[in-house]
């Protein structure tokens, strides 16, 4: 089974930082795109940046600047730095990834972690 398990949420005054991290637990063949999304109460779930396997990445417009995403692929993890912190990003932030397994192809597919609080007080 695989597991998308992410940490470093917290509290931060405007103008701070934070990383967020996400690990990929269980086997799986390979990870393709991952990446993060966030959510406030009422509104939809929206993905806020993406990375692929080669490292390739993209960025909504509201954390463009902002917000840098890596992978480390031997740890099967992957961050979120986020800078320059605005109350408007005050939300639960929710890891997503694409996996296939050729082998196993009940396991591919696309995973949500569970989510963690982010907090920006001004």
């Amino acid at each position: 089974q695989v597991q998308l398990v992410e940490s470093g949420g917290g509290l931060v005054q405007a103008g701070g930082s934070l990383r967020l991290s996400c690990v990929v637990r269980g086997s799986v063949f390979k990870i393709n795109d991952i990446g993060w999304a966030r959510q406030v109460p009422g509104k939809q779930r929206d993905l806020i940046a993406t990375i692929t396997e080669g490292g390739t990445t993209n960025y909504a417009d509201s954390v463009k600047g902002r917000f840098t995403i890596s992978r480390d692929n031997a740890k099967k993890t992957v961050y979120l730095q986020m800078n320059s912190l605005k109350r408007e990003d005050t939300a639960v932030y929710y890891c997503n990834a694409n996996t296939e397994d050729p082998i196993r192809p009940w396991v591919a597919g696309d995973y949500w972690g569970q989510g963690t609080q982010v907090t920006v007080s001004s």
